[in-house]
């Protein structure tokens, strides 16, 4: 299973923490761990690459993603982060068994 974090500072998104496999099917053949993989780095590498903002945390190791902007980064990308978010939701009414969505303030 897959968990993804959404981080809130006063109702502002300001990242995200993806961890573990969804394990629906084998490797090379998950379609949903390649949607939630394909949906984090789009995210990640238009906030860095194309609105150059500075993360105050990125990483991306084996089955870890992590993302956290500052506040007044986050606002600026929050248009953004809210679509991601609306999209992993969207997934996970799909594919509940293998996604878990938390919250945290």
């Amino acid at each position: 299973m897959t968990e993804i974090i959404f981080f809130t500072d006063d109702d502002v998104l300001t990242g995200f923490s993806m961890q573990g496999h969804t394990e629906f099917a084998d490797q090379g053949e998950d379609i949903v761990c390649a949607a939630l993989s394909s949906a984090a780095f789009l995210t990640v590498n238009t906030i860095t690459d194309v609105m150059f903002l500075e993360p105050v945390l990125l990483n991306c190791v084996d089955a870890l993603m992590q993302l956290q902007l500052s506040s007044k980064d986050a606002r600026e990308a929050e248009v953004l982060l809210k679509g991601f978010k609306l999209h992993i939701e969207n997934l996970a009414e799909q594919y509940g068994d293998y996604i878990k969505i938390k919250i945290r303030r």
